[in-house]
């Protein structure tokens, strides 16, 4: 099966540092947070800034973004004409690598669905930074797309 796209997505540094900061402060409960952007990453698009939220859910085992903010960051998203570029959330114990749940409540397509694990077996080897790896999920079916850094 062809990846769907892109292949490859660059994250600037400072954003990832956020949600990695966004995950331990949220341990031992799965973080979330959406990564807005000017249009979705497939189409070339960028991302712009991170916005963390509440995991309403306030579980180590699964996130639920509230829906009130999801809401307003939706309106302020499209009143912008920006997009949400990626769905992020942790992993507190496993791999980041969407589970059936992930892959199951996945509603936006055009998004990437970026997760990072707190694992300390999943951190680098080389460098002991957390393990953080970005998804096109579509029709429950998951595609990994590379993260470059950026600027």
């Amino acid at each position: 099966m062809t990846s769907p796209g892109p292949r490859s997505v660059e994250l600037p540094v400072a954003i990832r540092a956020a949600i990695v900061a966004h995950a331990r402060a949220e341990d031992p409960n799965e973080a979330c947070g959406l990564i807005v952007g000017d249009r979705p990453a497939a189409d070339g698009g960028q991302a712009l800034r991170w916005v963390p939220t509440g995991n309403l859910a306030a579980s180590p085992f699964r996130y639920e973004i509230d829906p009130e903010a999801l809401l307003r960051l939706t309106i302020e998203t499209e009143a912008a004409d920006e997009v949400f570029w990626a769905i992020v959330h942790s992993h507190t114990h496993s791999p980041a690598v969407p589970s059936p749940t992930d892959l199951r409540l996945a509603f936006y397509p055009d998004a990437l669905y970026i997760l990072v694990s707190l694992d300390p077996a999943e951190a680098d080897p080389a460098t002991g930074a957390e393990s953080l790896r970005a998804w096109r999920i579509l029709d429950g079916v998951a595609h990994e797309v590379e993260i470059r850094p950026g600027g």
